[in-house]
């Protein structure tokens, strides 16, 4: 993949109407979704703020734990490193693959569903050649049933309670391990794409984290020594660590015909522990808005199941936020590396919830918190809606791309815009002179 180098490059969008997926608002139905073309890398450009960032290039292979945060991505961020944004464009590559294989036709018998097999799902994506295979098709269950008088009241695809949400791929292409430096599964999720999922996202409320996500193990006799997963199924809940109580509901809840996307990911990540548990392996986790926070809940459960689990990386865009200090403090004690790519005009990143400013380590700002005694800190820390950032944070924002400056909430949330804006990124130092420097770059 061949993508920026360098200062800014001119941005130049066609953006779809769409909020936490891609979606366009239709006369014959309440919602018809629809997913657009692809974004496209607008090439390579170098020098910025009146200084080269061209360096020679590093093999991948030889920085891949430090790309996938072994060093929390210490010295890549800003500026961003070039060998970095590579990945995370991949990866985001991956993402949008999840939204193109998703049947948005609500008039489809198969709405909800995959529109390809396995086999071909990457192929029809464009990314037949990556080198990965697509091992498993996810699916997620809503826990929301609507009322038993709504069955007659409204169509069917809106009370769709499991859908088709993404699926888990391993690099197989030898060429491709060499070029990596090692096998690197990909879980990929989309946005929200269906009514009971976008019932899920409002219940903002943090609930318990069941213990059996709170990294209490259990070894199984049968496992192999080298992966000792663990199925606690007791349960009991961590009511200090607390996590949004929708996206909590999508990861565990199951259905008659459909197991909880928890069961199918600890099976498969199982599987695949099992059968690569004698090489260099990387789990990286990865989705867009809904299928950010579902990463995260991913991650976080991968490390905590399986003592043994290799690097686990999470690379969101555009997500929402997740659980509470607790569960920061918990991820980083599992080893869980989050890099959240957040665009700072996108208000779907500052949602749900509020976070309080740590007063250990910042400076007490005045407005929000100088009137509020001790006592009354516990207590608001103590309520369902007091959220915290977790992991490094690569901020962008639209308004370095002159397109979107005037972009509404659904185009700085896109997944494209995300893309293009991580494309052309450079540092938090170069916002000021980027138009000018495109405007020399393209007027000669």
């Amino acid at each position: 993949m061949k993508l920026a180098t360098g200062i800014v490059k001119p941005c130049t969008l066609q953006l779809p109407n769409h909020l936490m997926g891609s979606h366009k608002s239709s006369s014959n139905n309440f919602m018809s979704f629809k997913i657009t073309n692809s974004w496209s890398p607008k090439g390579k450009i170098s020098s910025a703020c009146g200084q080269s960032l061209v360096s020679k290039a590093t093999k991948l292979r030889d920085k891949w734990m430090e790309f996938q945060g072994v060093k929390n991505w210490e010295g890549l961020l800003d500026p961003l490193d070039d060998g970095l944004r590579d990945e995370i464009l991949r990866y985001g590559e991956f993402v949008e693959a999840a939204y193109r294989c998703f049947d948005f036709d609500t008039s489809s018998p198969g709405y909800a569903t995959s529109l390809y097999g396995k086999e071909s799902m990457l192929t029809h994506c464009g990314l037949g050649k990556t080198g990965y295979k697509v091992t498993k098709s996810l699916h997620a269950t809503c826990g929301v049933h609507l009322p038993s008088w709504a069955d007659d009241r409204v169509p069917s695809w809106v009370s769709t309670r499991s859908s088709w949400i993404g699926y888990v791929a391993v690099c197989n292409d030898k060429n491709e391990i060499a070029r990596l430096g090692r096998r690197d599964v990909v879980i990929a999720y989309r946005g929200t794409a269906t009514c009971m999922e976008w019932l899920e996202n409002l219940r903002a409320t943090l609930t318990c984290l069941p213990s059996d996500m709170a990294g209490k193990r259990e070894t199984l006799p049968h496992q192999h020594n080298n992966v000792d997963s663990i199925y606690d199924h007791k349960k009991t809940t961590d009511c200090d660590t607390m996590v949004q109580s929708g996206f909590l509901s999508l990861y565990t809840s199951s259905s008659g015909t459909r197991p909880s996307l928890q069961d199918s990911i600890r099976d498969e990540i199982n599987k695949i522990l099992q059968k690569y548990a004698d090489e260099p392996l990387s789990i990286t986790v990865t989705g867009h808005s809904l299928g950010a926070a579902l990463a995260t809940l991913t991650a976080h459960d991968i490390t905590t199941t399986f003592k043994h689990a290799p690097l686990v990386t999470v690379v969101s865009f555009g997500g929402p936020r997740v659980g509470n200090k607790n569960f920061q403090r918990e991820l980083e004690k599992s080893g869980t590396k989050v890099l959240r790519i957040v665009n700072s005009d996108d208000p779907i990143t500052r949602v749900p919830g509020f976070v309080l400013k740590d007063k250990k380590s910042t400076q007490v700002d005045v407005q929000t918190e100088a009137g509020l005694s001790n006592w009354l800190w516990r207590r608001v820390e103590d309520t369902q809606f007091v959220y915290a950032e977790i992991g490094k944070e690569l901020r962008v924002s639209s308004r370095d791309c002159p397109d979107l400056i005037n972009g509404n909430v659904a185009a700085c949330h896109d997944l494209k815009t995300y893309l293009h804006l991580v494309d052309s990124f450079v540092s938090s130092n170069c916002s000021e002179n980027r138009a000018e420097e495109e405007k020399q770059i393209l007027c000669g």
